[in-house]
């Protein structure tokens, strides 16, 4: 918090973050970043205009009387016939090119006060998009299904950005103003009301937040400073953001509050970093371990997660700031889900053409996280990754679909539409029961037949520019022939509702996830989530083990058949062999008839053992004679 008394502005009142409005109830302080300029005024919608008072570190504040939730303003600059949003917004009603609106963040009525938060081990997480997610598409819609991701099994929801973005509709990755929830969602109490909902369920929500560059409309950041943005590096979606230059300062203390106003404000339970390898900063501490220290800071006594999508696969994001490291708790695992669907599918193209979904390859993500740590990629020609040896287990997160790989698929076609249903219920076994933190993404759960590609409400000739650039992206997959669905067109957002009647017409699948996660939570040995905790072995070009150690003995072997059927006198493998006094006992089948499956077979009679072609087994260490 800053007291703004220190300025001789408004003693007494007392900021919560740096820039933006803030509202007690009587008037409003605001607080603006702009060194470079002379003078910044609040011009409201009424007509009426108040001057803001520069400060020595470059901002411009004051405090207005009467100026109360509600009212609409932009701001001033060097007495120029044109006024701007707010950067630091807390509300654009009219989307990012209309007035900002003053917001008291302490009229909504909390009652999550009990609520101690969330550690990541344990979680099972699931990613949504808000505008499609349900039929309505807001915040309110969202909270009616929230019980049913209860019931599933899932702990904690990722929603993806919803920062205040230019048009209609879009995936949230441009957004403009950082600290405005999206009016198309709903108003932000709206946006407190489903944190709330998902609280009283036990439900953690934290949010996709995106640090590395700003949207191509609606962002007026340069009226106010050029130093926000750098020529020093490149950035594919845009201009780079400026964390290590000249000026940097604003940028890092606008991105340092926006990160703690979301937990403070909205009570996330804690973000995910979107594409942290486009975050450049070579001073110290980096811009993302400052984020770090501000969340946690934010939060208080409730436990927080943090997640980084680190596409180079540096480790460093994820080891504490303590031992030199950026201080995100989960990092997520491009390698194992790329091995996975090669497996799953065998399409092998483009960024896929580095893996080859085999045994090995899925054993070792299972054991040692990324497949790439360092060595060099042939696809991308150059080195990828660092070594990650002594972060946990729980700290990659698994997936088989998330919003960008089943976009990249052009038609948005979900894994259950391109596989074998049999091959895809074993890898669904292995993801959500490796020592990982799953995360599932909207819909896979049921099987929704309903796509999800990429969607973006531009203006021309954005609008265009944007479908060139999609375009050109999916060229690199030999079997995509062209953009089918236009991204500004609404009926390519429509198509990406998601139907929920198909949660009670797709029972085997929800049956199929709902045991799974039930065994992920309540047994002992797969909810420990050990480091070191497994070992396995390659059994066939299409089968493998993994032997998951309990205390005692108390162990279980899953085991992933993804070829034909296996039938052998003996295995000469000693992972395979029981503790001493007890046998093999069937726990799980993915052949189970409730998903879909013919039945399970036994597994292992006086010929010796039997695995079925496409499918996974569980099994348990029993003592002998009970």
């Amino acid at each position: 918090m800053q007291d703004t008394s220190a300025d001789g502005l408004n003693p007494g009142f007392t900021r919560r973050f740096a820039v933006g409005a803030e509202c007690n109830g009587t008037g409003t302080h605001f607080r603006v970043w702009a060194p470079k300029r002379d003078s910044v005024s609040i011009v409201f919608e009424d007509g009426n205009e108040e001057a803001l008072t520069r400060e020595s570190g470059g901002y411009h504040s004051g405090y207005v009387d009467g100026a109360l939730p509600g009212n609409r303003y932009r701001i001033g600059i060097d007495g120029g016939a044109q006024a701007f949003p707010d950067p630091a917004s807390r509300y654009q009603p009219n989307g990012p090119h209309g007035p900002s609106e003053i917001v008291d963040a302490s009229k909504f009525g909390w009652n999550d006060a009990d609520w101690p938060g969330i550690g990541l081990r344990g979680q099972v997480i699931y990613e949504l998009h808000i505008g499609t997610f349900t039929e309505g598409g807001t915040w309110q819609s969202a909270i009616e299904t929230l019980p049913q991701l209860r019931s599933l099994g899932i702990t904690c929801i990722e929603m993806m950005p919803v920062a205040e973005f230019t048009g209609r509709f879009g995936w949230g990755y441009d957004g403009v103003d950082l600290f405005a929830p999206a009016h198309v969602y709903g108003s932000p109490d709206d946006l407190k009301s489903f944190i709330a909902a998902a609280h009283a369920l036990g439900l953690g929500v934290i949010l996709d937040v995106v640090y590395n560059h700003f949207g191509p409309d609606g962002c007026y950041l340069k009226e106010f400073d050029q130093d926000y943005f750098t020529s020093k590096y490149a950035n594919e979606w845009g201009e780079a953001l400026n964390y290590d230059g000249d000026g940097a300062r604003g940028l890092r203390e606008f991105v340092t509050a926006n990160a703690a106003y979301w937990i403070e404000e909205f009570h996330f339970d804690g973000l995910r970093l979107d594409a942290v390898q486009t975050i450049h900063d070579t001073s110290s501490p980096h811009i993302v371990a400052c984020i770090s220290q501000a969340v946690r800071e934010a939060a208080g006594k409730r436990h927080v997660i943090l997640v980084a999508e680190s596409e180079n696969q540096r480790a460093i994001f994820a080891r504490p700031v303590s031992a030199g490291g950026y201080g995100m708790d989960g990092i997520w695992n491009d390698d194992f889900h790329h091995s996975a669907v090669v497996a799953i599918t065998g399409h092998s193209g483009a960024y896929y053409s580095d893996f080859h979904g085999t045994p090995q390859e899925l054993l070792s993500a299972a054991k040692y996280g990324y497949l790439f740590q360092g060595q060099t990629s042939r696809w991308q020609n150059k080195r990828r990754g660092t070594p990650v040896f002594g972060l946990d287990p729980a700290q990659f997160i698994l997936f088989l679909e998330n919003h960008d790989q089943v976009a990249n698929s052009a038609s948005g076609a979900r894994l259950w539409q391109v596989a074998s249903p049999r091959r895809l219920r074993a890898f669904t076994a292995l993801f959500l029961l490796l020592p990982g933190t799953p995360m599932l993404f909207q819909g896979q759960e049921f099987q929704s037949s309903r796509p999800f590609v990429f969607f973006a409400d531009m203006p021309e000739p954005l609008r265009e520019a944007v479908a060139r650039g999609r375009a050109e992206f999916l060229r690199q997959f030999a079997n995509i022939a062209k953009l089918d669905d236009p991204p500004g067109d609404p009926a390519t957002y429509a198509k990406c509702k998601l139907d929920w009647h198909e949660f009670e017409m797709h029972a085997e699948a929800v049956a199929l996830h709902c045991d799974l996660l039930a065994l992920r939570r309540t047994d002992p040995v797969f909810s420990a989530q050990r480091a070191h905790g497994i070992d396995g072995a390659v059994l066939a070009p299409e089968a493998f083990l993994l032997r998951f150690f309990g205390q005692a003995g108390d162990d279980r072997l899953l085991f992933v058949n993804y070829g034909p059927d296996i039938n052998c006198g003996s295995f000469a493998e000693p992972l395979i062999a029981p503790p001493e006094g007890s046998e093999w006992r069937l726990m799980w089948s993915s052949e189970e008839k409730k998903y879909g499956g013919a039945g399970v077979a036994p597994f292992e009679d006086d010929k010796g053992w039997h695995l079925t072609g496409h499918s996974a087994l569980v099994l348990r260490a029993t003592p002998l004679g009970t």
